[in-house]
């Protein structure tokens, strides 16, 4: 079930009714009625991987149980985590690297002079949204195990907790010490926290719909026929990605944000206006926030952070990015994009630049932003959106093909949308929003914060308009995130 479907607008309003006249008349059931619906949520798609999220729920909720009891022996503490790690990365495992690795061994051994009789792969489908609550779950577990946090002993809570359709299939990947301490306690409805979420959600929903959708077309055509097209081109398409991904991932984050505050709960936020970074370190502390702190605190800290030598610190760099690739999807594509943003991040750190813009952002005390600001955010954009070209292409021939065209073919050529819409159009549709993301950049859950209602006004009937305007019923609505 989409969050831009006919089927999540009708699904949301009764399931918030429902819920509210459920609070009203019996607490207690607040949680039961949020795994009902949210399991009705995921089976939405394919009910046989409900069997998935239960078994990761269990798992995770009893080692939870014996990490804590085993507060005095760390070697069957550790034991028990290590039940939880290949649980649950045996899951991820199997249902999206298992193909991966066999064909990465079929190749290699084929490069020495091998051949393998048949490939031993497998037709596996991946369930939706596996990448994001295993490392929720797993994320509960280290938390006990390094006494961050006590196991709950309410194990409704905490199957609400790994299911919550909000950010069930595509985050963001919460932390018990933020969602379960909320769950645990009674929520009561709150009008401005509604009203909040319903901002959100046209939020969301406007960059879904009228930024990452309408560029989906022409990003699909210069992709897939980069080979035809000049270096202008090439370029523009990559520009149109970093739009596109950005609107699809952030507009879900938004509209799962919003609906968390529907129900009463405030879900971390995502995104933080990543594309006005001005060094690829901040880029990071404000794209996909809730992954990259996972990262960091689960992967990058135990393997000694930045407390041991400079050539190790390097080293953890290195591994949270290739991993952090990995997971996002099984090719060597998104490898080599997590290396490059490595290669990014590495001189940064041993400039010490990586930490230097955690508490402002640009233009913090200006209007404008500065001359050196605006180039450090122009450079910061377009290491990273050259990134993507390894991110959106089907594998590393097609993506070094791509960048072979941008830096060969100089030609200057005025594209055409492949369905002959007016490419002015979708320029100023991209100025305007960079404007307006630049004058909200100081609170990205206030996206309508203005004192004047009026304007307030003119700006919802403009989002909608704006979705309306853009809105294409004839392509792939899904987002992109969903495949990982």
């Amino acid at each position: 079930m989409l969050f831009n479907s006919v089927q999540f607008a009708l699904f949301l309003p009764i399931v918030f009714l429902c819920y509210w006249v459920i609070t009203k008349i019996r607490p207690k059931a607040q949680n039961l009625f949020l795994i009902a619906a949210s399991y009705f949520f995921y089976a939405w798609w394919d009910w046989r991987f409900l069997g998935l999220i239960i078994f990761s729920t269990v798992v995770d909720y009893v080692v939870g149980q014996r990490i804590y009891v085993q507060v005095d022996d760390r070697k069957k503490a550790k034991a028990w985590l290590m039940v939880s790690v290949m649980a649950n990365l045996g899951l991820l495992g199997f249902f999206k690297y298992y193909n991966f690795f066999v064909d990465s061994l079929v190749d290699g051994l084929q490069a020495l002079g091998y051949t393998l009789g048949s490939t031993y792969t497998l037709n596996i489908i991946l369930p939706v949204g596996i990448s994001f609550y295993t490392f929720q779950t797993l994320s509960y577990s280290f938390d006990i195990y390094y006494r961050r946090l006590k196991p709950t002993t309410n194990f409704v809570a905490f199957t609400a907790f790994v299911s919550f359709f909000p950010q069930l299939v595509a985050g963001p990947i919460e932390r018990a010490s933020n969602l379960l301490h909320q769950i645990e306690r009674p929520r009561m409805f709150r009008y401005k926290q509604a009203a909040d979420g319903l901002k959100l959600i046209l939020w969301g929903l406007f960059k879904k719909l009228a930024i990452a959708d309408a560029l989906a077309p022409m990003v699909d055509d210069i992709f897939a026929h980069y080979g035809t097209y000049p270096s202008s081109t090439l370029i523009l398409g990559v520009v149109m990605f970093s739009f596109q991904v950005y609107g699809d991932f952030s507009g879900y984050s938004d509209i799962a944000i919003g609906t968390a505050k529907l129900f009463g709960i405030e879900l971390m936020s995502n995104f933080r206006f990543p594309h006005f970074s001005r060094n690829v370190a901040e880029y990071w502390q404000r794209w996909h926030v809730s992954l990259s702190t996972w990262f960091r605190h689960y992967v990058y800290i135990p393997l000694g952070g930045s407390r041991v030598s400079k050539r190790r610190a390097v080293f953890n760099i290195a591994v949270v990015f290739l991993v952090s690739g990995l997971w996002h999807g099984a090719n060597w594509t998104f490898v080599f994009w997590g290396g490059f943003h490595a290669l990014l991040f590495i001189p940064v750190f041993l400039l010490k630049r990586n930490r230097i813009y955690m508490d402002s952002v640009i233009g913090q005390n200006t209007y404008l932003p500065s001359l050196k600001e605006t180039g450090q955010v122009l450079l910061t954009f377009g290491l990273v959106t050259f990134s993507r070209i390894f991110f959106r292409s089907p594998n590393l021939a097609d993506a070094f093909a791509y960048i072979r065209g941008i830096f060969t073919d100089f030609q200057m050529e005025w594209y055409t949308h492949p369905l002959g819409y007016r490419m002015v159009d979708y320029y100023l549709l991209m100025l305007l929003f960079v404007v307006y993301e630049y004058r909200i950049r100081k609170n990205e859950r206030s996206p309508f914060h203005f004192k004047s209602p009026f304007v307030r006004f003119v700006l919802y009937v403009l989002a909608i308009f704006g979705i309306l305007l853009f809105y294409d019923d004839g392509i792939n609505r899904s987002f992109i995130y969903f495949q990982f």
